[in-house]
């Protein structure tokens, strides 16, 4: 007679609920969210890495090719023979009776496309020097996906470069205005007095002043014969000098509650210094509104400097951004003729409405209140 034998199998232990795996679950059950980071993580590799992605260099023109539509890559041509290599069709142009240019394709010239060939050079990231691009087109044929600006620029490979600025200038300016205000709210809040008092007169003086305008009298303040780059700069500590103090006030309003936490006297009784105790044990508990904060103030960096290009008083041609390369849009007849150099636009538009959905993700997820409902 045999006797059953059962073997108990221990369950396997669950890792320990942490709020950031609490906050991480629930940041993956918002599926807006999850679509709009990676919306943001493609935009982000394809202008970092704009030399690679884009046919040509965003100063390679061809007058004669000026404000030429966009192309279709043809795998058939007119004879209804199918080709393995994609290509498009030689163009031409001719001007009618009011002296507008049209465009015409001579179906009899096909100009293949060639990947991973040797085109433009350009730097990877500012360390080295590389020829090789995704796609071009064989010379003398040009390619324009999404068609050429008035100097007959490929408007795709710009698109590429001018997002290297316009995404980038939100992260570096929200960088400098998060540093600013944590510092500066974390203090304000946890001092008090007279020290509390000065800062938040301050705060508020700067937020009493009209954001665009303090930035247009701002920029014009600039000396004439600035590079590129030291008005991608200037512009950056512009937005952060005019966004630091609206997140100044609220991180000071939640440092004056978390200051009167247990773990905080006791701190202070031992004697740890007051400095410490700001960045060690206060700030720290303000990082779930100050992450939600990053996401949802990004926009307004791109807008601004979108708005500032598209007048004229930001990043200058030949280097493109979003906001310069919309300039020719402001023209009625141009956008009438030619209204593909509007697509400008529609990057801004995914880019802000990405960062938003990001940031209402984050906020439902790093939310304390529905984070101690989680399952």
């Amino acid at each position: 007679m045999t006797a059953d034998v059962t073997v108990k199998q221990t369950p396997a232990t669950e890792p320990p609920r942490t709020p950031l795996r609490m906050a991480l679950r629930r940041l993956r059950r918002h599926r807006m969210a999850i679509f709009a980071s990676r919306v943001l993580a493609v935009l982000y590799i394809l202008t970092l890495f704009a030399g690679f992605f884009s046919p040509y260099d965003y100063d390679n023109e061809r007058r004669e090719h000026s404000y030429h539509p966009p192309q279709r890559i043809r795998f058939i041509d007119a004879d209804g023979t199918f080709h393995w290599r994609p290509f498009v069709y030689a163009s031409s142009y001719e001007f009618d009776d009011y002296f507008r240019r049209v465009w015409t394709f001579d179906t009899s010239e096909r100009y293949p496309l060639r990947f991973l060939a040797k085109g433009d050079p350009y730097t990877i990231v500012g360390l080295f020097t590389w020829q090789r691009r995704l796609f071009t087109v064989e010379e003398p044929g040009r390619l324009y996906l999404l068609g050429a600006d008035y100097r007959g620029r490929d408007l795709l490979s710009r698109i590429f470069y001018g997002g290297r600025i316009s995404l980038t200038i939100g992260l570096v300016g929200v960088s400098i205005s998060f540093v600013i205000g944590m510092v500066v709210g974390g203090i304000s809040g946890y001092m008090g007095g007279r020290t509390d008092f000065l800062i938040q007169r301050l705060c508020e003086m700067i937020m009493l002043i009209p954001g665009f305008y303090l930035l247009l009298v701002l920029r014009n303040t600039f000396p004439p014969g600035l590079s590129s780059v030291q008005v991608y700069f200037g512009i950056v500590f512009i937005l952060a000098f005019i966004y630091w103090a609206s997140f100044s006030r609220v991180i000071r309003g939640m440092v004056l509650s978390i200051r009167e936490q247990e773990y905080v006297l006791s701190a202070r009784a031992t004697g740890v210094p007051a400095l410490r105790i700001i960045v060690r044990h206060v700030l720290p508990n303000t990082l779930s509104y100050a992450i939600v904060y990053v996401s949802l103030t990004i926009p307004y960096y791109i807008l601004g400097e979108s708005a500032l290009s598209l007048i004229g008083l930001g990043i200058q041609d030949p280097v493109p951004s979003w906001g310069n390369l919309l300039q020719a849009a402001m023209s009625v007849p141009e956008l009438q003729f030619h209204p593909w150099i509007l697509i400008p636009g529609f990057f801004i538009f995914v880019a802000v409405m990405a960062f938003n959905f990001l940031g209402d993700g984050l906020r439902d997820a790093l939310d304390p209140k529905t984070l101690a409902g989680t399952n």
